[in-house]
This record gives C-alpha cells, structure tokens and sequence, in this order.
C-alpha cells in the first residue's frame, strides 16, 4: 500500500491531472479482458508528459510499481495491477492526430483508437495497415505495448512494422526519442522495435510516429466451403504457395459457423467443417486473374462449394460473418478463452488435427477461427469458469494447445502478448539461456522492475490459472 506520505507527494506532483483514490474507482481499473482481479493502490489520469514523468521518476526512487494501461482489452492480462501500485491511463491522452500527407506518416498520443487512425487516414487515400479486431475500442499505444496484428497482417505485417518513431518515458522518468519521420534509421540499436511488443515493461509510450502506404484502389472476397477442416488448411498453404498473397485469409471452423448461425442466421452451411474467407487487394485488372486462380485452387484441394461475392453490399456480408464469431460463442457459455497459438503456414494442417485431438481428449468445446494465412489461428474454449471441473480440463487443453504451437515451430503467441498468462510457458519457447537474455534487457532499462512488473517472465513455481 501506498503511505501517506507517497500519497502526499504524488497529490503534489500532479496537478494538471487526476489522481483517484476511492476503492470504487480503483476497481474499475483492477481487471482486463482476461482472467484476475488485482486492485491498484492508486491510479492516474494525466494528459502532460513531463507531470508523467516526474511521477515516475518518483515512483521509481521509492520502489512503486507502475502499470500503464490503455482501454484494457488485453487477452494476456497486459495491464493489470498484480502487485499493487499505480496505474497509469494512458487513453486519457488522446489530443494528437496528424496526418502528413507528403511525408506518408501518422503522428498520435497512445490514447487514439486504432479505428480513427484508419479513418483519418483513409480520408487522405492513405492506409494504416495493423487491424485488430478490436481496433474500434483498442487504443494505438495498447496495440504498440503487445504488438498487435489483425487479419490484414498477413500481407501487411503487424504493428511492429510500421512504427518508426516514439516517444517513451523510461522506468527512470527520463524522457527520449526513438527512431524519427524517416523510413530508414539504422543509427545504433533500434530501441524502437525493442519497445514495441515489450508489453509496457520498458517504459510509457506517449508519442508515436506510424508510417502510412497508399490505399489499395480495389478488393475482391472468396469464401470458399469444405467438409474437412485439414482439407481447409491444405488450401491454404496452396494458395500462398502459388504466389497470390491476400491482404487476409480467414479460417472459421463448423462450430464456429454453427454459433453464428444460431446467434443470427445469415445462411452459412452448418454442415460444413470449415469456411476459408480471403480478401485480395491490389490493381482491379490484377484481381481479376487472381480471384479465379485462388477459387480453381479451392476446387483442387476440395472445396465443396467456392462463392465471389459480385458486389460490395455482397462482401461486407462475407465478412460480417466472421465479425459476428466472437459475440456469437460467448452466448453458448459465459466464460471465452481466446488464445492465439501461432504455427508456420506448412503446419497449418497439422495444428488443426492437433487441436481436434486436444478438443475430444479433454472434452471441451473448442472453436477455431483466426489469421489463417500467416497461421495465427485463434482456438477459443467456451466454458464456465464456476465450475471447477471443466476448468481444470480447460487449463490443461490451454497447455497443450501451446505445447503443440511450440513443438510445430511455432509461437506462443501472434498477437495477444504474454502478460502474466503465458508467463509460466515462455522457457518452454526460449530456452533457459534465451529467457535469462531477456531478464538481462528489463534489468538494465528497469533495474528497480518497477514498470509493469509480473508481466512476460514467469515468477518461481507459476503455473497458468484461469480463475
């Protein structure tokens, strides 16, 4: 807990924001989009960097810990408070919002929607690529923080590849630029790329630079139907291995089609095991020639049925069913887990038979959707976590869900982060010796682990608990 004294000193130290108090307030702020409840002992509304900084400069002298925290959408407990101190809103800061035409970069604080940067930038002919899916309520500097994806991030890449400048508060309270306006900077280390995705555990990012591209003059959508969900996956890799790269491919598999058929019918084939959706973007004579060659490769790997959409009203349909999943299972049962395992493209049918096998071994109900076409797939188990028993089953299909990442070359995650629920896996992924790398990074940007503590190192003897 915090003393009267800290208290006094932190009321002093912020006087053009908020410092709330109250327990009421403070648990607003105790949890996330995953699992755990963790009360602050203070938190804190400021939208002046150098009032930020003194905080921390101070909450660093005296061993406070600091948590920053944007709309808290985190799937990986990205922002919670697990060892009390201070959290810090950062989507309060939310004033900058330039577009540079000339210069094809976006200049935002780290309280901006992700949904306005494309908005605003769009009405410029630009486009701001990274797309979460919950980029309409996320903010860009939570999306730095864990290095967001989307289903564009396939051709596109994720957040990572398109900032190329920031600036951060250090743990120290110092505060620095990163990278600039420039595409290429090779001066030194690129301390920009090392903090975004390092899950605010290096710092307080509160001004980024965002390289923008030109918009896409025209799209074209397939969804294509499959009675096997491997037959699925198969087509897939045919697809990007001969040399069409869609902007996004889509997998849903049949009870994720049944669940939104049941939450709001719009005709999908609740027979089938899987339906592949995929977008192209490019020149519209280009377009042409692809969409028929991705349609005739479907057939080939077999597709029961391949349907283009022949007009734009037609293809926000397509896609609005693939919208509708996640609010569609979380009517089946009240508790969602969503992972985001990721595997090399070849493995992507491999991953789908494993986690059937892991679906029938421990009984539960398993969806399967996500970024097929860069192999981020999003298993999501629906269950109730009120009741013990299936929970336990539940953590032990979570665990060998990212066994089987690990073991098919893949990846912990692809776009969630670690947080303080994948924690327990990382040595499993690194190593030993690579995990230590890592600690040895935070010690020296952090050496008093104030910032963000709890988060992607495991603490002796964790394990994941979804509770």
């Amino acid at each position: 807990m915090l003393t009267a004294n800290q208290i006094m000193e932190i009321n002093r130290i912020i006087q053009i924001g908020r410092l709330l108090l109250d327990e009421h307030d403070r648990y607003s702020y105790s949890f996330d989009a995953s699992f755990g409840t963790y009360l602050p002992d203070a938190v804190v509304q400021t939208k002046h960097v150098e009032e930020l900084a003194k905080l921390v400069k101070f909450a660093n002298q005296e061993g406070i810990p600091i948590y920053p925290r944007g709309q808290s959408t985190s799937l990986s407990g990205g922002p919670l408070p697990v060892q009390g101190g201070i959290v810090i809103d950062l989507s309060v800061m939310n004033d900058i919002l330039d577009i540079d035409e000339e210069d094809l970069v976006a200049v935002v604080s780290p309280g901006v929607l992700t949904s306005a940067i494309h908005k605003a930038a769009e009405e410029k002919g630009l486009m701001y690529p990274p797309d979460p899916s919950s980029s309409h309520v996320s903010t860009i500097g939570g999306n730095m923080a864990e290095n967001s994806g989307g289903p564009r991030g396939l051709k596109y890449g994720v957040t990572k590849d398109y900032v190329i400048g920031l600036e951060v508060i250090t743990p120290e309270g110092e505060i620095i630029q990163t990278g600039g306006r420039t595409v290429k900077n090779v001066t030194g280390y690129d301390l920009t790329k090392l903090i975004v995705g390092s899950e605010g555990t290096l710092g307080i990012i509160t001004k980024a630079i965002l390289r923008l591209i030109p918009k896409p003059p025209a799209t074209a959508t397939l969804m294509a139907i499959f009675s096997n969900l491997v037959d699925a996956g198969r087509a897939i890799s045919n697809i990007l291995s001969s040399g069409i790269l869609p902007s996004k491919m889509e997998l849903m598999d049949q009870a994720s089609i049944i669940a939104v058929e049941n939450y709001q019918p719009m005709g999908l084939p609740r027979d089938a095991e899987a339906i592949i959706l995929l977008e192209l973007d490019g020149h519209p004579l280009a377009l042409q020639d692809e969409i028929i060659q991705a349609e005739q490769l479907c057939y080939v790997v077999g597709a029961s049925q391949v349907k283009i959409p022949k007009n734009d009203m037609e293809k926000e349909e397509i896609w609005r069913a693939r919208k509708l999943v996640s609010p569609a299972i979380v009517r089946i049962k009240p508790t969602k887990i969503s992972e985001d395992a990721t595997v090399p493209r070849s493995k992507i049918p491999e991953m789908c038979e494993r986690l059937q096998e892991i679906k029938r071994r421990y009984q539960v109900h398993l969806v399967l959707f996500g970024h097929a076409g860069d192999g981020n797939l999003h298993p999501n188990i629906i269950c109730d976590k009120s009741d013990p028993e299936e929970m336990e089953r539940v953590e032990k299909a979570v665990a060998e869900i990212f066994t089987a990442a690990v073991e098919l070359g893949g990846t912990l995650s692809g776009e969630h982060g670690i947080g303080n629920m994948k924690a327990p896996f990382m040595e499993m992924e690194l190593g030993a010796v690579g995990l230590d790398m890592m600690k040895r990074i935070k010690k020296a940007w952090d050496p008093n682990n104030i910032m963000n503590p709890g988060k992607i190192f495991p603490e002796p003897g964790q394990k994941l608990e979804l509770k």
